[in-house]
């Protein structure tokens, strides 16, 4: 097994969905292979697109998975997919060099000048110790205590935090309801999507939760598009079916089981207040499980 980097845009040339599977040609086979098993890095370049001249993409690692299983595309010859789980995605996006260290040795040249040539591959292998790098940076505003509503029950001791491995930190499910909960405030500027509050305690603590849009048990990814910040009460109606999102992003609202004394909540609520940036908004695929499975308001 060997971990690597698979690229992939804003907007795929393949059919990727990076929270599931990595859409790939030939070409790259034997290296998303030997990784099946293993974990890997995304990253998002530059271009956002496959259409020539396409930019606003971070240059970027933003989040990790672990391979599950390759399988062969049945309906384009030449290609296959990458099936993946554990999906989550970094607090803070990594770029691929900062200064003059690269976080992928492999992408400096002898002269300190970037490797092209390496650069252009859309799957590379990459070292433990580099994966590892990547992810403390990428996991920093939980693994630090500068957010109190970012610190994880357990993992504030210093032998858990330096001497265990960080990849069996970043996997157990305290640290990933943390660094979800950090990723899906950050998207939503710790703003509730619906009401548009935004509340911060004394402590400096927001008040905005963050919402799984289809629930961890119905294997529900750690995601920012599977998530939304909501404040508490609508985060509990939310969760029990009482309001949904709309194809539109309308707020809609499961009336006859909406108790009188939360109804003023929603009384402003048209539609949802999406992120600046349209990676971070909730997929449609998440929003359409919500509403066939947990809305209360479906005929």
């Amino acid at each position: 097994m060997v971990k690597a980097v698979f690229t992939t845009k804003v907007n795929p040339t393949y059919d990727d969905l990076p929270m599931f599977r990595y859409h790939f040609p030939r070409t790259y086979l034997n290296q998303v292979t030997a990784a099946v098993g293993d974990w890997i890095v995304y990253y998002e370049p530059r271009r956002s697109s496959g259409a020539a001249g396409s930019r606003g993409g971070r240059q970027a690692y933003f989040s990790i998975a672990r391979v599950k299983s390759v399988q062969v595309d049945e309906k384009i010859i030449g290609h296959y997919y990458a099936f993946v789980e554990d999906y989550l995605d970094f607090d803070e996006p990594v770029p691929f060099k900062v200064g003059d260290h690269y976080f992928e040795s492999a992408l400096r040249r002898e002269d300190g000048e970037t490797n092209k040539g390496a650069f252009g591959r859309a799957v590379r292998s990459l070292p433990d110790q580099e994966f590892d790098a990547i992810l403390r940076v990428g996991f920093a505003p939980v693994l630090s205590p500068a957010r109190p509503d970012f610190v994880v029950p357990g993992f504030a001791d210093e032998q858990e935090l330096f001497q265990r491995p960080i990849i069996e930190r970043v996997t157990k499910r305290p640290f990933r309801d943390a660094a979800f909960a950090a990723v899906v405030k950050t998207a939503y500027a710790d703003t509730c999507a619906v009401t548009g509050l935004r509340l911060i305690n004394g402590g400096g603590r927001a008040e905005v939760q963050a919402a799984h849009i289809k629930p961890v048990a119905s294997q529900g990814p750690d995601t920012v598009r599977n998530g939304i910040a909501l404040s508490g009460t609508v985060h509990w109606m939310f969760d029990r079916g009482l309001i949904s999102i709309g194809e539109d992003a309308s707020i809609l609202t499961a009336d006859r089981f909406i108790p009188q004394e939360a109804r003023g909540i929603l009384s402003l609520a048209r539609s949802l207040r999406l992120p600046e940036r349209p990676e971070w908004r909730p997929h449609p695929q998440f929003l359409k499980h919500h509403r066939e499975h947990v809305f209360k308001g479906r005929s």
